[in-house]
C-alpha cells in the first residue's frame, strides 16, 4: 500500500463546510505567529526555537514545514504548541520543554537533575579526540567527572569504538540520566555510572584520558544570569565557589593519581580562567598544556598530559 504524502494526511484535518469555528491554521502562519509572541517576549533565537518547537508540536520535519507551509495545524498539536510557548516565554530553555538536547549529534535526555549541556561543550570532546591522535583505536579507560546527562562520555564512546568509561556524579538524579543516555545509545556494556564525590573512591592510575566540565561561575555572578540558566539548571552544576575555580583545584591535585603515564586530562573552563587552570594543572605536575577555542574564539577547554 502507497504511503501517503504529509499533504494527503493532513486533509482530514481540515474543517468540514458549515464548521463555524474559524479556518484552521496552517504551517506557515503559525511559524510567523510564534515567531512574533516569542520575539514579543524578548526571546533570544525566536525564529529557531519557534520553528523546533512547531515541529515537536506537529510531529513534521523541516522538509515538511519548507515544501508544505500550507498544511494544517491539527488542534492538538496547536494547544501543545500554545503550552510550550508559553514556557519558553517564560525563559524555560527548549530542551527543558522537549526534554532532550542534541549533543555531538546524539540525542540525549535532559531532565532538571543535570546541566543542559551546550554545543561549547564539544569543543571538550573534540579536544580530547585530537589529544589521543594515533591511540583513538585501542582499548582506552575514559573517565568524566561530574558527568551529569552523560554527554561528554557518550560523544567520547561514540568515537573511540574499543574504550570504555566510567561516569561519576554526586547526584542520584544526574547519574539515572546518565546511564538512560548511555544505554540508549548502546553504550550500556561499555561504561560504568557511579554516585560519589569526584573522583574519591576510584584506584589510582587507572585513566587514558580524564574529562569533566565542572561548575566554574562564581558564586557572586549566579543571581544575575539569565534566567534561562539560573533556573533551570541545577546550582550544583554552575556554583564554582567565590572565585569559580573551586572544583578545579581538586580535580587537578587528583590527576596524577588517576592518569596513565601518557594519560590526557581535559577540563572546560568558563571565560578567562584558561590561565589559572593551567596553572593548577602545571603545579600538579602535568606536562605539555594546551588551550582550546570554542567556536566563538574563547579559550573553552584546557588539556594536559603525564608524561610517560
Amino acid at each position: 500500500m502507497p504511503r501517503s504524502s504529509p499533504r494527503a494526511c493532513a486533509a482530514s484535518w481540515r474543517r468540514r463546510p458549515g464548521d463555524t469555528a474559524g479556518p484552521v491554521p496552517d504551517l506557515g502562519a503559525t511559524l510567523r505567529d510564534a515567531v512574533r509572541r516569542l520575539r514579543a517576549a524578548g526571546v533570544d533565537g525566536a525564529e529557531g526555537d519557534a520553528r523546533i518547537l512547531l515541529l515537536a508540536a506537529t510531529g513534521l520535519d523541516r522538509v515538511a514545514l519548507i515544501r508544505d507551509p500550507d498544511l494544517p495545524v491539527t488542534p492538538e498539536a496547536a494547544l501543545r504548541l500554545e503550552a510550550w510557548l508559553a514556557r519558553r516565554a517564560d525563559r524555560e530553555p527548549v530542551s527543558r520543554i522537549l526534554g532532550r538536547r542534541d549533543f555531538w549529534g546524539l540525542g540525549l535526555v535532559v531532565t532538571p537533575d543535570v546541566l543542559d549541556p551546550r554545543p561549547d561543550t564539544e569543543t571538550l570532546v573534540a579536544a580530547v579526540l585530537d589529544g589521543l591522535g594515533a591511540r583513538r583505536g585501542a582499548p582506552l579507560r575514559l573517565l568524566d567527572l561530574g558527568t551529569g546527562s552523560g554527554a561528554i562520555l557518550c560523544a567520547l564512546l561514540a568515537e573511540l569504538p574499543a574504550a570504555t568509561g566510567w561516569a561519576l556524579d554526586r547526584s542520584a538524579g544526574a547519574c539515572a540520566v546518565a546511564r538512560r543516555n548511555l544505554a540508549a545509545h548502546g553504550f550500556a556494556a561499555r561504561s560504568l555510572v557511579i554516585q560519589g564525590d569526584w573522583a574519591a573512591a576510584l584506584a589510582p592510575g587507572a585513566f587514558d584520558a580524564v574529562v569533566s566540565n565542572p561548575p566554574y561561575i562564581e558564586s557572586a555572578v549566579i543571581p544575575g544570569l539569565d534566567r534561562d540558566v539560573r533556573e533551570h539548571d541545577p546550582l550544583a552544576a554552575l556554583d564554582g565557589g567565590p572565585d569559580g575555580l573551586a572544583a578545579y583545584r581538586l580535580l587537578a591535585a587528583d590527576l596524577p593519581r588517576l592518569l596513565a603515564p601518557g594519560g590526557v586530562a581535559a577540563f572546560e573552563v568558563g571565560r578567562g580562567q584558561d590561565g589559572d587552570v593551567a596553572g593548577l594543572m602545571r603545579a600538579a605536575g602535568l606536562a605539555g598544556i594546551t588551550t582550546h577555542p570554542d567556536l566563538a574564539g574563547i579559550a573553552r577547554v584546557v588539556m594536559g598530559r603525564v608524561v610517560p
